[in-house]
């Protein structure tokens, strides 16, 4: 039986973002799973924090994202002297005409990178909450919306606290994703040397070979059909029990809250869909759920001292709770 028009809109859609790989693979090695992750944070109007030693490509993998989705992007290198109008935009006057006026700041564009987002103060930081969380900016009373879609990409570094101001659980909690960018294998660096020694330039992404695979039109195609998604009593059960035992956890001082559970929902309908499926099944909850959760809980201090990580509780939790049949 044929598509019907709406069906086949979204298969469409659903294999240009599929495309979206295999493009940014033409500047950036071996990170195949932050670029699904930073498609999965577009398809649920979510942000995505990224973390990772220096030199893994945080920053290029934006790039070459915005670069396959046609899309504007701004980056903003978070530094300590940074102020919220730096970001935000502010009220400008102008002599010849005696009035302000409104100057918009880097966070007016599709993906936002926030370079090194821990080295700025909390004031910085709390100027995007509205942003992430609205999708505006209000200056003077007057609400301002940001253009569609709009994802905040932050980086960090995990390595370094000299100097740093860890974002506030509040803050966190508005990141759909957390992606840990690993350093790449041997064959995965002799590869980017590789690339380099035949006359790869970063700044050149089109001389790579970079090229627009989809937009917002496909993007906004796809938001619509993974709302269609089917999630059965049974997984929503499933994720609601994880989400709770997290808070039970002996190796956790805090636990998932509820719009933990409404992001691991989210975030899961988003990758049955891009994995051709109209329907949630267990193992797409499991997939998600450590880059979902992980930024979302606390590990206690005796923990933290016996070298537990957050991904080996949640480990623990999803082995602890029944799956559904």
């Amino acid at each position: 039986m044929p598509l019907s028009a709406s069906a086949s809109q979204a298969a469409d859609a659903r294999r240009s973002l599929q495309a979206v790989r295999a493009e940014v693979a033409k500047a950036v090695v071996g990170q195949d799973a932050a670029v699904t992750g930073l498609v999965i944070a577009l398809l649920c109007e979510g942000h995505v924090l990224l973390e990772g030693v220096p030199g893994v490509a945080k920053t290029l993998l934006v790039r070459s994202l915005s670069a396959a989705l046609s899309l504007d992007t701004k980056r903003v290198q978070f530094t300590p002297d940074l102020m919220p109008g730096d970001v935000t935009g502010s009220l400008i006057y102008d002599a010849r005409t005696a009035q302000f006026s409104f100057r918009e700041g880097p966070v007016f564009t599709n993906l936002l990178l926030a370079d090194e987002i821990n080295r700025t103060p909390p004031k910085t930081q709390a100027a995007l909450l509205e942003s992430m969380e609205e999708r505006q900016v209000t200056v003077d009373g007057s609400p301002r919306r940001l253009p569609f879609p709009f994802v905040v990409a932050a980086t960090q570094n995990p390595l370094e606290f000299e100097g740093t101001y860890p974002l506030p659980e509040a803050q966190l909690d508005r990141f759909l994703l957390k992606l840990n960018l690993p350093l790449p294998s041997r064959d995965e660096e002799i590869t980017v040397l590789r690339r380099h020694a035949d006359g790869f330039d970063p700044r050149q992404l089109a001389a790579a070979g970079v090229r627009p695979v989809a937009g917002p039109a496909e993007i906004q195609t796809a938001r619509d059909a993974v709302r269609k998604v089917t999630v059965t009593p049974e997984v929503l059960g499933y994720i609601t029990d994880i989400v709770r035992a997290t808070r039970t956890a002996p190796a956790l001082s805090v636990g998932v809250s509820p719009r933990g559970g409404t992001a691991l929902l989210a975030a899961s309908r988003a990758w049955a869909w891009l994995s051709g499926r109209d329907y949630v099944s267990p193992d797409d909850v499991k997939a998600l759920a450590r880059p979902v959760l992980r930024h979302r809980v606390r590990l206690r201090p005796e923990s933290e001292l016996e070298g537990v990580s957050t991904d080996a509780v949640i480990d623990g939790v999803l082995g602890n709770v029944a799956v559904p049949r």
